[in-house]
């Protein structure tokens, strides 16, 4: 259980996700997400300079990101500040913030700033030299499609644990669908009376479209509405599958920023001193081979016992669902109805820029809190290689 770690109420952004090849598929994710956080460092009046250490999660190579922190922190204007790149598939952004509460819990830095940022949009292409192949054939990959559809370990596409999952669980599509649509409309409440939910951690993004014209983001793109007879008009994606791409999630690039620091720090930076925001624990999981979706359960189960929790505490729960099994699962296992879990929005429908998405849920989940005037929020989340992260966060 952590002691010294806080968030300042509104220490932290996220930027409109945009599916991928749209109007952020040309960005450098390094560049860009520094940029925007520079931005929003001087909106605020946030010298980033005091900052002591920089994590910059991501996950999809950009040119030149072996120097990755260093240079994200010089781009923000803190030149001075050392870092390093924290990359854990789609629990980096929790991942980021674990390091950063172990930082301040053991008194190594006072006050960190993660910054995370990806770009599935036109993903790398890597080549690497093979003398001794066959007439010296090179090695090559696509960097991002390659590992979506191939585990080297268990030997399966990701979608594939989903559906393995399912399977075990007897999960129907008229499950995935029914899921699918809730979050839908579940996002739909974040959109209402001029996007008042989303306004209150949106960072609009600058992009270049030609020498003299820039666009402003201020919604995600690429959402695609969801009816109950649209969602079972789609077949699955695999043959005997419960998964039709309107049950799972989208590729999306992004980027989000989140201060952690210590209590005075926080008070200071904040918005409001009267709200407190706090890291308490950290769970992480690996299941067996090849049923990812079930990951969220047992770094769940973790972070809880690390708290001193059990999850009827839990006043927000969170999740990333790349698939609406991991939902289904969740909700079989602890007992809490679909329905109560992501309020205002998850990964399954406004995307998942990997290295972000986490960080915008965990956000969310902050915000939350503060509507419903503070409680214990609880995120958990699936990634790469049947591994999981969670987080809670007590807000008061």
């Amino acid at each position: 259980m952590f002691t010294k770690a806080y968030i300042p109420y509104k220490g932290y952004y996220s930027s409109p996700f945009c599916k991928w090849q749209m109007d952020l598929q040309n960005e450098h994710s390094i560049v860009f997400g520094a940029s925007t956080a520079k931005k929003w460092l001087e909106k605020k009046g946030i010298d980033p300079k005091q900052f002591d250490y920089l994590y910059l999660g991501f996950t999809i190579h950009q040119k030149q990101a072996f120097y990755g922190a260093p240079w994200a922190a010089a781009l923000i204007g803190a030149e001075h500040m050392p870092g390093c790149n924290v990359s854990q598939a789609c629990s980096t952004s929790t991942t980021c913030l674990y390091y950063s509460a172990v930082s301040l819990e053991t008194g190594q830095m006072n006050n960190v700033f993660n910054l995370m940022t990806d770009r599935c949009s036109n993903g790398p292409h890597i080549v690497w030299p093979n003398p001794l192949g066959p007439g010296g054939e090179v090695i090559h990959e696509n960097w991002l499609m390659d590992n979506f559809n191939h585990d080297p370990f268990a030997k399966n596409a990701m979608i594939e644990t989903a559906e393995k999952v399912a399977k075990e669980i007897g999960a129907t599509k008229e499950d995935c669908d029914e899921v699918a649509l809730i979050r839908y409309n579940q996002y739909v409440d974040a959109l209402k009376n001029d996007r008042e939910f989303q306004k209150r951690y949106f960072f609009p993004l600058e992009v270049r479209i030609s020498k003299k014209e820039v666009k402003v983001i201020e919604e995600d793109q690429g959402i695609i509405p969801s009816t109950k007879e649209g969602l079972a008009k789609l077949k699955p994606v695999l043959p005997n599958g419960v998964h039709s791409f309107g049950a799972q999630t989208h590729p999306a690039d992004g980027n989000c920023a989140i201060i952690v620091t210590t209590e005075e720090k926080a008070n200071e930076l904040s918005e409001d001193k009267n709200i407190k925001i706090q890291i308490l624990s950290y769970g992480f999981s690996r299941v067996e081979k090849g049923a990812m979706a079930k990951a969220p359960v047992p770094a769940a189960e973790m972070a809880l016992k690390n708290a001193n929790l059990s999850i009827n505490d839990i006043k927000v729960i969170k999740t990333h669902n790349p698939f609406a099994v991991n939902d289904i699962y969740f909700s079989k296992h602890f007992n809490v109805p679909v329905e109560k879990m992501n309020n205002y929005g998850s990964s399954l429908i406004f995307g998942h820029p990997q290295g972000p998405t986490a960080g915008r849920l965990i956000i969310e989940m902050i915000e939350e809190l503060v509507l419903l005037g503070g409680g214990y929020g609880l995120f958990t989340g699936c990634a790469a290689g049947d591994t999981g992260a969670a987080l809670i966060v007590k807000v008061s």
